[in-house]
């Protein structure tokens, strides 16, 4: 720890809780091209939900479809980007639905439902009714992708990790190819192929598959902050990290390049991607922002409000005066008849996953300045 270069503030440090399901949304982008380059444009929230907003697939050009949640599950929704209207597919009141994909060659789709009382199996679903029938029995699909009508590959989830199967849904048969793979899985667009992720010691790697002869080949490996990729119509990869995304085609490339970095507030930290069927459009879901957590945590206390307030940190957090008195031991204080003070945020830097507040505090007859640190995980 660094002593503070502004003595006359008081620094205070916090770190935020981290939730098993994080507030994300869904971003869409138009994809173009300038002097040979991607280019994106035209960012809208297309979920625009609190809560858990992810899994985003193109049913069509036009129609995507994703997970959301709403009255306490997880349904799925579609998209219409010509009217930008939410629409919603599923509401099953017993379980929760997770990564709608188009089967080939029909208007259903499938989707992973996640029972009250545990179960988790792969569904089909009627696009009119919501209808829905079990596609596979015994195995607890994680994610899936279609290489056609009736061929499946899956990500299992067995003991600790996931192993990739494919399924004939004709004859019933379930291969398991590999073991310890990750969750995204895609078809590869130039070549009757699919993409997984194998989770190896060192580099994680993206391969390929050959879902009738289950042959499989390195194609290149990635950072292990990276969870999932998707394929644009030529054959080239993208990979989202943090804020940015590269990219890496196997027939012209020799390593990763970046190709983009968002400067949008909202797009924080990339965890899901999907690209339309014509290569216009680029779906995307991101984290909230920090600045976004933190600004929580000042208008919860501002309104004296003290569960929000306290929901907002970790068991654990650490908050004192810079640099070793505890400023809280507790937080009786807060309560709407006690409160005398109020914060404004007068200047935010977001680093990564720390923002830095320049805060004026005023009460009890005076204003002072404080600088407050938070690391948000």
């Amino acid at each position: 720890m660094k002593k503070s270069l502004l003595p006359n503030y008081i620094l205070i440090l916090a770190a935020t809780l981290t939730y098993a399901q994080p507030n994300t949304e869904i971003y869409l982008f138009d994809i173009g091209e300038k002097e040979g380059k991607i280019e994106l444009s035209n960012l809208r929230n297309i979920s625009n939900n609190e809560g858990y907003d992810n899994q985003p697939s193109f049913y069509d050009d036009n129609t995507v479809l994703f997970s959301s949640t709403r009255n306490g599950q997880t349904d799925i929704a579609r998209y219409d980007i010509a009217t930008g209207k939410v629409s919603w597919i599923t509401n099953t009141s017993d379980g929760s639905e997770y990564s709608p994909l188009r089967i080939p060659n029909s208007d259903d789709l499938s989707a992973i439902r996640l029972d009250t009382n545990g179960l988790q199996r792969l569904y089909r679903y009627d696009t009119s009714t919501g209808k829905s029938k079990e596609l596979l029995k015994d195995l607890k699909v994680g994610y899936h992708v279609w290489s056609d009508e009736n061929i499946l590959i899956s990500s299992v989830l067995v003991d600790e990790g996931m192993d990739l199967v494919v399924s004939d849904l004709k004859d019933g048969s379930n291969r398991t190819i590999q073991k310890n793979v990750g969750r995204s899985l895609h078809k590869i667009p130039t070549a009757e192929l699919l993409s997984f992720l194998k989770l190896e010691e060192g580099p994680i790697s993206i391969k390929s598959l050959d879902p009738t002869t289950g042959a499989t080949k390195r194609i290149i490996p990635i950072m292990s902050t990276i969870s999932d990729i998707c394929w644009l119509s030529d054959g080239t990869v993208l990979a989202g990290d943090g804020n940015r995304l590269s990219k890496f085609n196997p027939k012209t490339d020799k390593k990763w390049e970046m190709i983009w970095r968002f400067e949008e507030k909202e797009i924080n930290n990339i965890s899901r991607m999907a690209v339309s069927p014509d290569g216009k459009h680029l779906a995307i879901v991101s984290e909230e922002s920090p600045a976004k957590i933190v600004q929580k945590q000042v208008d919860s206390y501002n309104a004296g409000d003290l569960d929000a307030f306290v929901n907002c940190y970790s068991k654990d957090v650490v908050v004192r005066n810079f640099p070793a008195d505890t400023l809280w031991k507790n937080y009786s204080s807060l309560s709407p008849d006690k409160k005398v003070y109020d914060v404004e945020v007068t200047k935010r830097i977001v680093i990564g996953n720390k923002v830095i507040d320049e805060e004026k505090v005023t009460g009890n007859g005076k204003t002072q300045m404080q600088v407050a640190l938070y690391e948000v995980n």
